[in-house]
């Protein structure tokens, strides 16, 4: 019966315990950003299914607003491109841009040349301030939103409609208008969260002349010059606002104006309109983006700046603690076992065991590391003396051999190497 030798675990071996106490705190906060991040997405896309949808009855879709408007006789029509959108533009349609923030700019002058002059009426929901200066020429986005939600027409507002649906859910962006004969309602801190634009040219047509003088909303529906409404928030629209307030009846006025109700929600995947030239990624970016990154930009140079080393001389100091020999021996010992470096570990064993031997045979520090002075100096001394070595191995493959191949080699390799100096050390 044989029985093998194994070598003791050494202290620089990692142990599977050891492993799992460094990383379970990693771990665990990775499994709680994971699931954090998952549990949220599962939130968010089960609340937002369908936002400003007409055919969604989800809390954030708009159903109700087209069924109350299918009551009423208005037609209602949901579509997702800007050649629909374009072609569906006429005297008797209102033409809703749900999300205008998502059209291009190429699209968003289209949407505009084609919805000009046309005698119908566009509305705008929450435009930003780079799409509502395209889409009515003449307003402005403030960049600060309105605090309060909920708001009254004001003493200022000469919209009928504005004026029979009282206070409704319109807080959201304010807007500024050049115009003179614009409506201007629901006011926060003196800025208007819903504008009605009429168009500034056009003249009554024939068919319009036999209109009704009023619509539902106080307007004119009788002549050719349309309207635009700039609405800054789509909690009118919503099917869990629509019962709060004046949300409702608001609604229905602004889009209940004209028979046909043509519903516009950009979608991402449209190619029907194709931009002028191509866009850069900076093009496609917010200005505020840009901003905000040259200014951290500027503050990591400034902390850079602050927490630098200065370069100067090499001042010595004294080490607050004596560190064993031992401690470091092991240490370095962990570093070459953590990179698998067995072949410098080798060479450094090598390289010391020849700096040792070669004043003990007679040969020059700096000649102790050339095979051709150290070899025949050793064995001259060990065959003279000791009768050769007793390491199992000879002195060139000791000294200056290939690399091993395992840890055991490389502890073997070290054991003999001890031994070689022992047998050129003994008296």
């Amino acid at each position: 019966m044989t029985t093998e030798a194994t070598l003791p675990s050494t202290s620089a071996s990692p142990t599977a315990r050891h492993l799992w106490i460094r990383t379970r705190g990693i771990a665990l906060a990775l499994v709680l950003l994971v699931a954090g991040a998952v549990a949220i997405a599962v939130v968010r896309s089960d609340a937002r299914h369908g936002e400003l949808d007409p055919r969604s009855a989800d809390p954030y879709g708009s159903r109700a607003v087209a069924e109350l408007l299918a009551d009423r006789g208005v037609s209602t029509r949901m579509i997702s491109t800007l050649a629909e959108a374009r072609a569906a533009t006429g005297p008797d349609t209102t033409l809703l841009v749900a999300v205008p923030d998502r059209l291009t700019e190429a699209q968003q002058t289209r949407l505009r040349s084609a919805a000009s002059g046309s005698g119908g009426r566009t509305v705008l929901v929450a435009p930003g301030s780079a799409s509502v200066e395209r889409l009515a020429p003449g307003v402005t986005a403030d960049p600060a939103i309105s605090l309060d939600s909920t708001l009254s027409p004001g003493a200022g507002c000469d919209l009928p409609a504005a004026r029979r649906a009282g206070p409704a859910d319109t807080g959201g962006i304010r807007y500024t208008t050049v115009h003179l004969d614009t409506d201007a309602c629901y006011r926060s801190e003196r800025l208007a969260t819903l504008l009605r634009v009429p168009e500034q040219t056009g003249q009554p047509s024939e068919d319009a002349a036999e209109a009704p003088a009023d619509g539902p909303d106080g307007t004119s529906e009788g002549t050719a010059t349309g309207d635009t409404i700039v609405l800054g928030a789509p909690d009118i629209l919503l099917n869990n606002r629509l019962d709060e307030h004046g949300n409702a009846s608001l609604a229905l006025q602004l889009l209940g104006s004209r028979p046909h109700l043509v519903w516009y929600l950009p979608s991402l995947s449209d190619t029907t309109a194709e931009d002028d030239g191509e866009r850069s990624l900076f093009d496609l970016l917010p200005s505020g983006w840009l901003w905000g990154t040259l200014q951290l930009f500027f503050a990591a140079a400034v902390a850079a700046l602050w927490r630098a080393r200065r370069l100067g001389p090499l001042v010595p100091e004294k080490l607050p603690v004596a560190i064993r020999a031992s401690e470091t021996v092991e240490g370095r010992a962990r570093l070459y076992r953590k990179a698998n470096a067995r072949d410098r570990a080798a060479a450094a064993l090598r390289s010391t065991s020849r700096t040792r031997l070669a004043p003990l045979v007679g040969i020059p520090v700096p000649q102790a590391h050339t095979p051709e002075a150290l070899l025949p100096a050793l064995s001259a001394h060990l065959h003279g003396e000791h009768g050769g070595p007793d390491t199992g191995q000879s002195p060139h493959t000791l000294l200056f051999g290939p690399p091993p191949g395992d840890d055991a080699a490389l502890i073997s390799l070290a054991d003999q190497l001890d031994e070689l100096e022992r047998q050129v050390r003994r008296p």
